[in-house]
């Protein structure tokens, strides 16, 4: 049974999600072409990125957990972590959006975005030996410039409150993965390369990677979202 683990706890991270993507108030099922499509592209990024980090030891996997598929050397279970992850994150944030009124203002968001991009510049600058610690800082401060400055969106605030609001799911998930209430974790990490702060048994980094894997992923739900038929009332 252990060797479902990493499977199940994919499993039970989106089947609430799921079941009530078809509640005739939410319709979410409407977009669920929008959102694999756009999963997939960011995916693709983020497992060229996971692959390159476990080929090099930065992280790697304990197989008691694991069902035995693999795909780039990756369990096929952290594969659909790409797509269940980020499948309740879009599916939360499209049922907020929809509901309440969650926009900020422009000047209140254009200072979060830039004092989330300088700090996130500092971090990554003052721990460039620490490769996962400097890449996921640098590249989320990165994305956050191209989203608010090249792409013009105007949704990284309320994204980000949004996140803030599944964080302690997103803490039960990752901290089942990095260990907690398990005898290992699922996924370790090489201390040589991150900085060693941890919530639980998460490291830091991994609350920042997943926000730069969040936001890519609105971005394209949003983009392929709107080239969808109008729905029919």
């Amino acid at each position: 049974m252990l060797h479902y683990t990493y499977l199940l706890i994919n499993f039970f991270t989106i089947i609430i999600c799921f079941i009530f993507s078809f509640h005739p108030k939410i319709k979410f099922n409407r977009h669920f072409g929008a959102f694999l499509l756009g999963s997939f592209i960011v995916a693709v990024v983020f497992i060229i990125w996971d692959a390159w980090f476990t080929k090099i030891g930065v992280w790697w996997f304990n197989d008691q957990y694991l069902i035995g598929i693999r795909f780039l050397k990756l369990p096929i279970e952290e594969i659909l972590f790409f797509f269940c992850i980020p499948f309740a994150c879009i599916f939360t944030y499209f049922c907020l959006d929809k509901f309440f009124k969650l926009d900020w203002k422009p000047l209140r968001e254009k200072v979060f975005v830039m004092i989330c991009i300088l700090l996130a510049l500092m971090i990554g600058i003052y721990f460039i030996d620490k490769i996962y610690t400097s890449i996921t800082f640098i590249t989320t401060a990165f994305s956050l410039a191209v989203l608010h400055f090249v792409l013009k969106v105007r949704w990284i605030g309320k994204a980000s409150f949004v996140y803030f609001l599944l964080m302690p799911g997103f803490l039960m998930v990752n901290g089942i993965l990095t260990g907690t209430g398990l005898e290992s974790p699922i996924v370790n990490y090489n201390p040589r390369n991150f900085i060693g702060i941890r919530i639980l048994t998460i490291p830091i980094e991994d609350t920042v990677y997943g926000y730069e894997l969040i936001l890519w992923n609105i971005f394209f739900f949003q983009k392929f979202k709107r080239k969808e038929p109008v729905e029919n009332k």
